[in-house]
């Protein structure tokens, strides 16, 4: 399998040749020499605008401030966390639906797995917040957040499950139901394993987005890292120097997440999307 792979990469990315190479070299310079001009614009109207001023950056001095954001970031995680969970038990489900003998089955499992990629992670929230408490819902900002992230990405996470199934070789099947094994027993034994590791490195990428979706708990007044973010700007009245350490924090973890996803995906041979 990683002969077949190497050499369809081989084909479809072959290596550039020496003038390739110095058009590459020179385009990098190129763009490098204009970001670094860009960062330096920036940087010179922050400073004529007195967003460099110590006053805003001095709030990053106190321990106070990074353990309020700490336990906005302990928010976020846990939402993240529960809401990939949830995700992945409802996209389980909804795949198996949608592959199963059942058509009426099946056809509500299409339909579900469409609204769920196709409806804003917002307007669930919004449903969540807004007309819940109308039917006698009353749920805690926690769940206000997480449920809505969880369908919006539950539609996702059951196509990249049954892309996987799709993936394995329908020999495996066939070979082990000639040996006597169930169905049910063929799929939980032999295909969705093999199906779970092709789409790891997906399902963490899946993860990225999720943590995203995140970023909206201020509408139903959860206390995440964006909110607390929020609340230092209108204390501090610091929004550049605020935005920007915030913003550093969710690169730094979608990076993690990233890079894991790339780890997991050159192990099993997995091309990363």
């Amino acid at each position: 399998m990683s002969t077949i792979n190497h050499s369809i990469t081989e084909v479809l990315y072959e290596p550039p040749g020496p003038k390739t190479r110095r058009c590459i070299a020179v385009a990098t310079a190129i763009s490098l020499v204009l970001l670094a001009g860009l960062l330096l614009a920036a940087l010179h109207r922050f400073y004529v605008t007195g967003q460099l001023n110590p006053k805003y950056w001095s709030l990053f001095a106190k321990h106070t401030t990074w353990r309020f954001l700490a336990r906005g970031l302990s928010g976020t995680l846990k939402v993240a966390l529960m809401s990939s969970a949830i995700s992945f038990v409802a996209g389980l489900l909804l795949m198996l639906g949608r592959i199963g003998k059942n058509r009426v089955v099946g056809g509500i499992s299409t339909v579900l797995i469409e609204l769920s990629r196709g409806i804003p992670t917002l307007l669930f929230i919004y449903f969540f917040f807004l007309l819940a408490p109308q039917f006698g819902l009353k749920i805690s900002p926690f769940w206000k957040i997480t449920l809505p992230v969880s369908l919006s990405a539950a539609g996702v996470v059951a196509e990249m499950l049954r892309s996987g199934v799709n993936a394995v070789p329908k020999g495996q099947r066939e070979a082990a139901l000639s040996l006597g094994m169930r169905d049910r027993s063929v799929f939980f034994k032999i295909i969705f394993p093999q199906a779970f590791r092709y789409v790891i490195p997906s399902l963490i990428s899946e993860i990225v987005i999720v943590l995203k979706d995140t970023t909206f708990a201020y509408v139903v007044n959860y206390s995440d890292l964006m909110q607390n973010s929020r609340v230092l700007i209108s204390n501090y009245d610091a929004l550049l120097s605020v935005y920007l350490v915030t913003a550093g924090i969710y690169i730094l973890i979608n990076y993690v997440l990233n890079k894991i996803s790339v780890f997991l995906a050159e192990r099993r041979n997995v091309s990363v999307g």
